[in-house]
């Protein structure tokens, strides 16, 4: 298995398991918009969405820039990298062990006819 940064996969996972902020890097996906924009569908307080926020920045997911008065909010994908390894090992793990399975029950049905 890979060495993962133990600290680094529970800010994403922690990041991704609210629905909101999923919503938010959805919206995110094709463009960079600012904090406003990306706020208007979501019917929390502005506090609530810069919350939201500080914890994608944290995770590595987002990233933020100001120009001027305006904050502008991009998606960064590369954690979901880390994310899609990290869930591929286990998928291997639980492919071969399903398949060993199906082999011995395969077997099994055999022996008894």
């Amino acid at each position: 298995m890979v060495n993962y940064n133990d600290q680094q996969l529970n800010q994403i996972f922690s990041a991704l398991s609210d629905s909101t902020r999923r919503a938010m890097l959805l919206r995110l996906t094709d463009e960079a918009m600012s904090v406003a924009d990306l706020s208007k569908p979501f019917k929390i307080s502005k506090p609530a969405i810069t919350k939201h926020l500080k914890v994608l920045e944290k995770s590595g997911l987002l990233s933020r820039t100001i120009e001027g008065r305006v904050h502008r909010c991009k998606l960064e994908p590369e954690p979901l990298a880390v994310v899609s390894e990290w869930v591929s090992f286990y998928e291997k793990f639980w492919n071969t062990r399903l398949d060993a399975l199906n082999t011995y029950f395969t077997e099994e049905g055999k022996k008894k006819k």
